[in-house]
């Protein structure tokens, strides 16, 4: 009949060839992210030791999504370094921002860069 030749052994695939597409991936995309921040706000951290305690008078800042409220009394983004810059010594006071309920980040950022950009240092953002 028929001689057929003896079964040879099957040969597995070799997973060399993925796993170096694969680690070529992973060099492509570590080198094509970017690991840095575009922006990078300072933050004081409350009850840090560094620097000295709160003095002076309150200055707490609602920020709500169509107003801004110092120590409670409504005023215009505009009039807000004139009457920071009356409650405040120095530039190194501490100023509390309290974001209200449904207040934007945007907004909550752009009096973070307009305090910040009068000479403002000591940020503190509570919730």
């Amino acid at each position: 009949m028929f001689d057929f030749a003896e079964d040879r052994p099957r040969r597995k695939p070799s997973l060399t060839p993925m796993i170096d597409v694969v680690f070529l991936l992973l060099v492509f995309f570590m080198l094509a992210s970017r690991f840095g921040i575009d922006m990078h706000i300072p933050l004081n951290v409350a009850g840090s030791a560094s620097g000295e305690g709160y003095s002076g008078p309150p200055r707490l800042i609602d920020i709500a999504p169509d107003s801004l409220l110092l120590n409670g009394i409504s005023l215009s983004p505009d009039a807000l370094l004139a009457q920071i810059g009356d409650l405040t010594e120095k530039t190194g006071d501490t100023i509390i921002l309290r974001p209200a309920e449904g207040a934007d980040l945007q907004r909550v950022i752009a009096v973070m860069e307009t305090l910040s950009g009068a000479g403002y240092t000591a940020l503190v953002l509570i919730e």
